[in-house]
C-alpha cells in the first residue's frame, strides 16, 4: 500500500541551528532539510505540525507567566 504524501516547507532555523529536523514515526526516520520544500509522508507533516503546535503553546504559557 503507497503512503499518502504531502508538501512541507520548514522555516530557515537561526545560525546555531541545523539546518534540518529529524523526524522519526513508527521506527522509521526522515532528515528534513529547512527551507526547502519536502515531500514526506502525511504522518510526518503531522508530527512536525504538532510540534510547531505545543513550541506556540509554550511561548504562550511563559509569556503568560512573565506578565
Amino acid at each position: 500500500m503507497k503512503e499518502k504524501m504531502t508538501t512541507v516547507l520548514l522555516p530557515r532555523g537561526r545560525k546555531q541551528e541545523e539546518n534540518f529536523v529529524i523526524v522519526s514515526v513508527n521506527g522509521r526516520s526522515w532528515k528534513i532539510m529547512r527551507g526547502v520544500e519536502v515531500r514526506v509522508p502525511v504522518c510526518v507533516a503531522e508530527v512536525l505540525e504538532n510540534a510547531a503546535m505545543m513550541a506556540e503553546a509554550a511561548r504562550r504559557y511563559v509569556d503568560e507567566r512573565a506578565s
